[in-house]
């Protein structure tokens, strides 16, 4: 399955709209996609939303899609 991750880029500063960034990975649930970002970076997760269908059409579209890799 394919997440796209809300989040914001450090833990250290209060949440602002304006800062929020996104990145897509693929995992087997979203428990795994949190544990996964949580683990690998500093980011402070906002929202994780599932992507399929016609959903995850739009977004691949986007100049910005690209799937982030993690080791697990």
């Amino acid at each position: 399955m394919i997440f796209k991750v809300y989040y914001q880029p450090t833990k250290r500063i209060s949440p602002r709209r304006e800062n929020t960034e996104c990145l897509y990975l693929e995992a087997d649930s979203e428990i795994e996609a949190r544990a996964l970002v949580e683990e690998q970076t500093d980011h402070n997760i906002e929202f994780i939303e599932q992507l399929d269908g016609a959903a995850l059409e739009y977004e691949q579209q986007s100049v910005n899609y690209q799937l982030t890799e993690f080791s697990k």
